[in-house]
């Protein structure tokens, strides 16, 4: 009975556990959920303008992707909750044996209490003994053999409770699962009318080809003259640190400090818009129209509302602000060895030496209102000459 006892303990605990997956799947969910919203937001200012366009298919891609997030979260979800009931039903079937195995016990504890039941029989049964230890030790016993009927009671009233709390708990488990598979089917719906947006897009803008190719040649000639830019930092700054024996960067013991807190900060540095959606990531890869062409990013595109301000992702100097031809206003901040660049741009409230604060504004993302209202901000961080991964350095 007590080992029965124990594993029924185990498989509580165990739930314990198992809640706390479910937790982390649900939070998943609910930052799904929110990055849908708002780029069903952006996508209603993109609509306003009727014609086709790349971030609106990048638009929908990413809410496909996290549509796909949230019918993962919930199969996870319906997966632990299985599980729930497995464990409450292994529970409950092993409390049900305990009770009953108790109650044989204890009906036979009422069944001896019954035939001694006679307060003579008790007194003989002391008087009987040898000796007054042997009186003692009978006496001794009796007590402890009431307490002992007297705790069986309790505990089958204990684990009767146990047992009822764990069979409402299960009917509300199976309750909960059979509505997320409901809300699997309800999201997966939403995924297909989705996915028929994102094939109509692309057919829109596979008509397009040449003016795709033409605006990539023009960003890889803005990525081009940002990364000029940045060159230039570099080289000035490695001229004044060689001019001194050094290498690298010139660093002042103020821009040291700066720059081993930002080191510190990392996957911790706030977004440079207060909300926004990455729909071009880091490093090398395929177009999501053209054919066999690849697109390199020296950062990442976030998507954003109209009008958003542009933030300083932490403490540092403005190192560069400068007009780019068919790129706008871009903005470089000097954090140590470390600069964050901000470009497509349109306007920037700081100017070269300028101190800026984490969060303090520096100017506006532009937006384009005859390209679909779209309003992208590109942004890079970069460890002197080596290109980083913003992504592993802001907050999620």
């Amino acid at each position: 009975m007590r080992i029965l006892f124990i594993s029924a303990v185990f498989l509580i605990l165990n739930s314990n556990c198992v809640a706390q997956s479910l937790t982390n799947l649900q939070a998943k969910k609910r930052d799904a959920v929110k990055e849908i919203e708002f780029t069903t937001r952006l996508l209603g200012e993109v609509q306003k303008n009727e014609r086709s366009s790349l971030s609106r298919l990048q638009l929908i891609n990413n809410k496909i992707k996290q549509r796909n997030t949230i019918i993962s979260s919930i199969n996870g979800e319906v997966i632990l909750y299985q599980e729930f009931i497995e464990n409450n039903s292994t529970a409950i079937e092993m409390l049900n044996n305990d009770v009953e195995q108790i109650k044989k016990e204890y009906a036979e504890l009422i069944r001896s209490a019954y035939k001694n039941r006679n307060a003579s029989d008790k007194i003989l049964f002391l008087l009987s003994a040898e000796n007054v230890n042997q009186a003692h030790r009978r006496f001794l016993y009796m007590k402890r053999y009431t307490s002992y009927r007297e705790n069986q009671a309790e505990i089958i009233g204990a684990i009767q409770l146990v047992l009822d709390e764990k069979i409402t708990k299960l009917e509300q488990q199976k309750e909960t699962k059979q509505k997320l598979i409901f809300e699997t089917q309800k999201e997966t719906q939403q995924l297909v009318k989705e996915k028929s947006q994102q094939n109509t897009a692309h057919k829109n803008l596979q008509n397009k080809q040449r003016s795709l190719r033409q605006k990539l040649k023009q960003q890889q000639r803005v990525e081009q003259q940002l990364e000029r830019q940045i060159q230039l930092i570099i080289e000035e700054e490695a001229r004044k640190s060689r001019a001194l024996g050094g290498s690298g960067f010139n660093l002042t013991p103020e821009q040291k400090l700066v720059g081993g807190n930002f080191e510190q900060n990392k996957q911790k540095l706030p977004w440079p818009v207060e909300r926004g959606i990455i729909i071009e990531h880091f490093g090398i890869h395929r177009h999501p129209v053209l054919t066999n062409v690849q697109i390199k990013n020296n950062g990442i595109n976030i998507a954003t509302e109209i009008g958003a301000k542009v933030r300083a992702i932490f403490n540092g100097e403005v190192s560069r602000v400068f007009g780019i031809s068919g790129g706008n206003t871009a903005v470089i901040i000097r954090h140590g060895k470390y600069l964050s660049v901000y470009s497509n741009l349109r306007e920037a409230v700081v100017k070269k030496g300028d101190k800026v604060s984490t969060k303090q504004n520096i100017g506006t993302v532009y937006f384009d209102k005859d390209d679909a209202n779209k309003s992208i901000l590109k942004f890079q961080i970069w460890h002197e000459n080596q290109k980083l991964n913003p992504e592993d350095w802001i907050g999620r």
